[in-house]
């Protein structure tokens, strides 16, 4: 067996209950939180009107880069674009750091209600924004709305579902954010079709549906079990939610890992002094923080964020920049349904490694066919056949980070964390995340300018290394409870040396 390959006994159960309509019911609501994140209004920066009312000189380099011979540099300088873009994930990061004291002292549905008013509230300014400061006040209000969100929904899905299918529930919340991304590629070309110049506030008005949706339910929404208790509710209140969500009374076993880990976690004081300084932490922290990272690195959101851009520039017709947006919108959500059909039977390694790989081979391909047709001048262009397999090859990559790095990158950190420092393990994989992205969207274009093709070669060389962590550090994680995910991390060649024993682990917290 290679080294890093885990098989895992210890911690799988049979009787962790059935497939509830009450469990189906919370997480369906829970995973709205990736339908308010996913739900993208980007496209309005390609409306002239919209670009005259609240960017002209960005208008201007928009209609001056129409016949620009460069196809790497076409939008390099871009900062105020690029800033309303990218605002929300600044906002974004702050309030997940917020949000991780709110979602463990008031409850993870609490969470998710703030999170829903305040992006409610943000839909609504930006929509009828009538100069700059309020635009930006919006997009801001937007991006704390999706921190809370991300923190709060997360952490409710993994502690809600049952073992067996926690990866399932839990990748509800990345198909909500494909749905989000496809629904909103589709608006922005509907949308863009109305005469008279004021498609672009529909579009952006629209994104007040999916935060109605979660406003009226997260309103219904209980707490789960492990909430309850680590915020000091009676045992037996908490023991009948138990088994109302699995739909059992036999609940014994699971009822003492959550009081067990409910006790644990009223020794911490300081959940993030525990997560960032205690060696006994080390393989949580070590996932809170590299595999946000290397989704990021996996090149995503550099193409996502500005594909319409990128696909003029490769060749792409005027008309055909938003249907092929809405192309790999569709790719996106179906190869998420095929994640969310193999998570829980192949487990999580699989979908990552043959996803690395997948994406791997993709970066190569792009890079190679964009270097032989446009070299290092920008200059050359792509015959229909041409720009049809390079669309293809873009499909093939995004359909590989959809059921991989896409849910995945999501999944891992929610699962793995005890529940002490779950809230602030959280919070740290968001707001890192968050961080990232805001990079990328920051730099992409600039990088697309200066490193020309090589930039898909860079993509592919972090996704080697990603696959690589993978292969050798990620133990599998599929129907253990996640308060025994200890198990998991104890049995790992490597990480093993910093899990103690069982029989002294309430004693390492301090």
């Amino acid at each position: 067996m290679p080294r890093g390959v885990v098989v895992v006994v210890r911690g799988v159960r049979q009787n962790d209950g059935n497939i509830t309509n009450v469990v189906l019911a919370n997480c369906v609501i829970a995973s709205l939180g990736g339908l308010i994140f996913g739900y993208d209004s980007g496209g309005v920066l390609s409306r002239e009107l919209f670009l005259k009312k609240f960017l002209p000189s960005e208008l201007l380099q928009h209609n001056d880069e129409r016949d620009h011979e460069n196809m790497y540099c076409k939008s390099e300088d871009r900062q105020p674009m690029v800033m309303f873009t990218s605002s929300l994930y600044l906002a974004a990061l702050v309030a997940s750091l917020v949000a991780s004291t709110v979602t463990r002292a008031c409850g993870r549905n609490m969470s998710m209600r703030i999170a829903s008013f305040i992006y409610l509230i943000g839909a609504i300014l930006t929509a009828a924004a009538l100069n700059i400061p309020m635009l930006i006040v919006g997009r801001i209000l937007l991006g704390i709305g999706i921190g809370f969100a991300i923190q709060s929904s997360l952490i409710y899905l993994s502690e809600m579902a049952p073992a067996y299918i926690r990866g399932a529930l839990n990748f509800g919340f990345q198909m909500n954010v494909t749905i989000g991304i496809l629904l909103g590629n589709f608006v922005n070309y509907g949308t863009g079709q109305i005469k008279g110049g004021w498609g672009w506030r529909l579009s952006l008005a629209l994104a007040v549906i999916p935060a109605v949706m979660l406003v009226v339910g997260s309103l219904f929404l209980p707490d789960t079990p492990n909430s309850m208790l680590d915020r000091g509710q009676p045992a037996d209140k908490v023991k009948m939610m138990l088994q109302n969500i699995r739909g059992t009374k036999n609940v014994e076993e699971e009822f003492q890992e959550l009081v067990y880990a409910s006790e644990a976690a009223k020794k911490v004081d300081s959940p993030w002094k525990q997560l960032l300084l205690h060696p006994r932490y080390r393989p949580h922290l070590v996932m809170c923080v590299l595999v946000p990272v290397f989704q990021q690195l996996t090149g995503i959101n550099a193409i996502t964020f500005y594909a319409p851009v990128i696909y003029k520039a490769l060749g792409f017709g005027q008309q055909a920049l938003l249907v092929s947006s809405a192309v790999t919108g569709v790719v996106n959500v179906v190869a998420t349904c095929v994640s969310v059909a193999g998570v829980d039977t192949f487990g999580r390694r699989p979908l990552f490694l043959q996803g690395g790989v997948q994406m791997f081979v993709c970066q190569v391909a792009v890079a190679t066919m964009v270097a032989i047709k446009f070299g290092v001048s920008g200059q050359g262009n792509l015959t229909q056949s041409e720009a049809d397999f390079l669309l293809i090859l873009i499909c093939f990559y995004v359909a590989a980070f959809a059921w991989s790095w896409g849910p995945l990158g999501w999944l891992i950190p929610s699962e793995v964390c005890p529940l002490e420092v779950r809230s602030a393990g959280q919070a740290l994989n968001v707001s890192i995340n968050m961080l990232f992205t805001f990079g990328m969207a920051q730099s992409s274009l600039a990088l697309f300018c200066h490193l020309k093709f090589g930039l898909f070669f860079l993509f592919a060389g972090f996704v080697a290394l990603m696959t690589i962590f993978i292969y050798y550090f990620l133990p599998e994680t599929k129907n253990v409870r996640i308060e025994d995910m200890d198990s998991v991390f104890r049995e790992h060649w490597f990480w093993g040396r910093y899990i103690p024993d069982e029989v002294h682990e309430l004693d390492m917290h301090y």
